[in-house]
């Protein structure tokens, strides 16, 4: 009986020994995982000592990183070999994990530390190309023996780290997923900068607009999508003139209608997302010098998407923020210029209609023949499942990514291909290198000419005075519409047709006006002669902006502060006048006519303590559903729908237009009706969410800001952060998105800046600095930042980077 005791308390024990060291779903080994010495407690963050040296291999000479009061590091190297072997070491040491999980998902390898979950994921990324583009920008990279160089040492920056790591070391998030670093390869760097073409530049409504083309006909897309409302204002100014002789390829006689667009999904992006950049010049400020503003808006996450860095080496002494995986900085200035970007509605992606010979789709046919397809084999391993082969098939366009069911028995299956611009070999980084040593206007032009994708709205603002404006990137010659529908890939004259000249793309030098900005709306006002794309974004935050800079004198960089954190919402100033108009008071009750009467005094600013944004945001979407939808859901097609300034204008200057009526209904519904009646919907639907009109009907509550851990791990990030903003204001935050960096630059004699990202330096999530920044970002604070010219005498504390093996 002992014997048997014995047996079955060590298979008890046996079992739980396994089952604490076994990672079951999204379970981490919990043995592991709490094991008081290698598990989650080992990432709980100490005081950092006033100074420590660090062994690192592959450096040429001593490198010193200074740290100040936010755990910004200013790294000082006397070689630029040096200076980018270090900047990939500390980012490694705070991001790590962060670093990694961006480039498994842009080489579509999520479901190899995720599992099957993310196995449809990555054969899309596959499917798409991504890991396809990155191999063609890091053979374009090699041929570049200085940008090899240096993300060659930001590379090696990163092993000497992950060299240096013990399991109870690893970042709290490999313990929760149970997977260990992997060499940081160079191609890496390029999987990076095509995973923001991803997020920047993969928008179209091809299907969409097919089929709104083909259910309401060229008046409904002419009058929605072919033209721009009254109030727009575009990047350029109309006072622009274009005196360069221009080369657009021949249009096909008609328009090609695709077999299959309703089976073709898109992919779509939130109206509203964007940014915002501007520059005044010395005419215009207290100082006599230009001041530059940024605030790029893009999902919010902990960690932050940026890292907070100075960089100094001979020949260069930059600040400002980078990408996690890439050298040097993306957004920031230097001791002579300064530079911010925004993202360009250019149309760099088009679907293709593809007929192929036979099933195997060896041949396809186009210009008047039958051409060879190629084929990737993408290997997909799935962590605790069968590892996924997946055929891509490319013609010259690209992959073939969709797969058209038939609407007929009588035809062939339709497919379809893309022809994307994060497809083309590219030296993207090249450009950042330039501006990051760049002393004069000329030195920005010469960067930029570097610059593929994804098109940035390049700002720029120089010590000599200059200011200035390039919509820029590579961007396909077009016949006017070219891409808007899906494509016919048998004819050339779908073709993208080489690219518009660097000289060429919209840009403006100091305009007379003082001045230069964008904030995601047209490129250009209806003059520009390149065709670039119908699908900008509304104009309500490029207007504010103009409206402002315009009326200013005298600015200072608080003002540009005060600017970022405007909160006016010109969507509200158009249109809820109009609906007050339209309300019948009559047929209100008196909690709708309490409502009715805030809403008659608000003041358009989407302000946090107040109710009446709510309100508005909740009674417009009503009337816009109550006008566009009936119509829309007539049809199981993917349908494109108006942007909210269109069918404001419209809906405005129309009281006949015909989706006003509703079709289910045999009464003739007019703007009063629909006004009425949104407004009572709204209000029951505001009460039945949350109660009586109170505190939970602030704006900075239905605002419903989270800023989510990266991974989505619960309890890493910040939710229901209580702020103002909304997406139609200069000040666009909004659910998952915003400001991800708010930056200003005083150019002079002495450059200042200032900024703020909602996070904190380190990726730990056991650190005080992992979203200390968070509350100053919130309430719209600037943090002055630390731009040493030479190194500091004065910091919180230092690392000392020496390669002890060549001593």
């Amino acid at each position: 009986m002992n014997y048997l005791k014995s047996g079955i308390s060590f298979l008890i024990l046996f079992a739980v020994t396994i089952s604490l060291n076994t990672k079951f779903a999204s379970v981490p080994p919990l043995g592991k995982f709490f094991d008081p010495d290698a598990g989650f407690w080992a990432n709980a963050e100490t005081k950092a000592p006033e100074s420590e040296e660090l062994n690192i291999s592959g450096l040429k000479d001593e490198v010193s990183v200074y740290y100040d009061d936010r755990r910004v590091p200013h790294i000082f190297a006397q070689n630029e070999h040096d200076l980018y072997l270090a900047q990939g070491y500390i980012v490694a040491r705070d991001r790590l994990f962060q670093m990694e999980m961006q480039t498994y998902d842009a080489a579509g390898r999520l479901a190899e530390i995720v599992g099957p979950a993310l196995l449809n994921r990555d054969k899309q990324t596959r499917r798409w190309g991504m890991p396809y583009g990155a191999e063609r920008a890091w053979q374009e990279i090699q041929n570049d023996p200085d940008m090899l160089a240096v993300i060659t040492a930001y590379a090696d920056g990163v092993n000497a780290y992950i060299n240096q790591l013990s399991p109870d070391e690893y970042p709290l998030e490999y313990k929760i997923l149970d997977f260990t670093p992997e060499k940081w390869e160079p191609i890496k760097t390029a999987l990076l900068l095509k995973n923001m073409t991803r997020t920047l530049a993969a928008g179209n409504n091809e299907d969409r607009t097919s089929n709104t083309l083909a259910y309401f006909g060229d008046d409904f897309v002419s009058r929605f999508f072919a033209q721009e409302p009254e109030l727009n204002d575009p990047i350029i100014p109309p006072t622009r003139e274009w005196d360069f002789e221009t080369d657009i390829p021949e249009a096909p006689d008609s328009l090609y209608v695709p077999a299959a667009a309703k089976e073709l999904q898109a992919f779509t992006t939130e109206e509203g997302i964007g940014s915002n950049n501007w520059a005044v010049s010395g005419s215009k400020t207290a100082s006599g010098y230009p001041i530059l503003a940024n605030d790029p808006h893009l999902s919010l996450t902990l960690p932050s998407i940026w890292y907070e860095v100075q960089l100094n080496a001979p020949g260069v002494n930059t600040y400002g923020v980078s990408l996690q995986g890439s050298p040097g900085v993306i957004i920031g200035f230097n001791e002579k210029v300064a530079w911010g970007v925004t993202n360009v509605g250019s149309d760099v992606l088009d679907w293709y209609e593809i007929e192929f010979r036979d099933e195997s789709m060896q041949e396809y046919w186009h210009d008047g023949q039958w051409k060879q397809t190629s084929t990737r084999i993408e290997e997909i391993k799935v962590r605790g499942g069968d590892t996924v082969m997946d055929t891509v098939v490319y013609t010259h366009h690209g992959p073939v990514t969709k797969v058209g069911s038939r609407i007929n028995e009588e035809r062939a299956p339709a497919f379809h291909a893309m022809r994307w611009i994060a497809h083309e070999a590219s030296n993207d980084l090249k450009t950042f290198y330039g501006l990051n040593r760049a002393e004069n206007y000329a030195d920005y032009v010469a960067a930029l000419k570097e610059y593929t994708a994804p098109a940035q709205n390049f700002v720029f603002a120089s010590n000599e005075g200059d200011i200035a404006l390039w919509v820029n990137g590579k961007l396909p010659k077009k016949w006017k519409h070219q891409g808007r529908t899906v494509s016919d890939g048998t004819d050339p004259k779908y073709d993208w047709q080489g690219w518009i000249p660097q000289d060429q793309v919209p840009h403006i030098k100091n305009p007379e006006r003082g001045f230069v900005s964008s904030a995601n709306q047209e490129s250009a006002a209806p003059d520009y002669p390149y065709y670039l794309d119908d699908d900008f974004a509304p104009f309500e935050r490029g207007r504010r902006i103009n409206d402002l800079l315009e009326s200013m004198e005298g600015i200072t960089p608080e003002d540009m502060q005060n600017m970022q954190m405007d909160d006016y919402s010109y969507y509200a100033s158009t249109f809820l006048p109009s609906l007050i108009m339209w309300t019948n008071t009559d047929s209100l009750n008196e909690e709708e006519k309490v409502i009715y009467d805030l809403m008659t005094q608000w003041n358009y600013y989407m302000d946090a303590e107040e109710m009446a944004p709510s309100i508005f945001r909740q009674w417009a979407g009503n009337f816009y559903r109550a006008v566009m939808y009936d119509e829309y859901e007539t049809t199981d097609a993917n349908l494109r729908y108006p942007s909210r300034d269109m069918f404001v204008e419209v809906v405005k200057n129309d009281p006949d237009f015909s989706f006003i009526d509703n079709i289910n209904t045999e009464a003739k519904e007019t703007r009063e009706d629909i006004a009425t009646a949104t407004l009572k919907e709204s209000v029951s639907e505001l009460t039945n969410a949350w109660g009586e009109p109170g505190d939970r009907w602030k704006w900075g509550v239905a605002i419903n800001n989270d800023i989510n851990h990266l991974a989505n791990v619960p309890g890493m990030g910040m939710q229901n952060v209580f702020s103002s903003g909304s997406s139609d204001a200069i000040n666009a935050t909004r659910g998952e998105h915003g400001p991800s960096w708010r930056m200003v630059v005083e150019l002079g004699p002495e450059v200042k800046g200032w900024g703020v990202y909602p996070g904190g330096a380190s990726g730990n999530p056991g650190s005080p600095n992992y979203d200390s920044m968070i509350e100053t970002w919130r309430t719209g604070g600037l943090f002055e930042l630390d731009f040493f010219k030479g190194e500091p005498t004065e910091f919180n504390y230092k690392i000392s980077l020496k390669n002890w093996g060549s001593e």
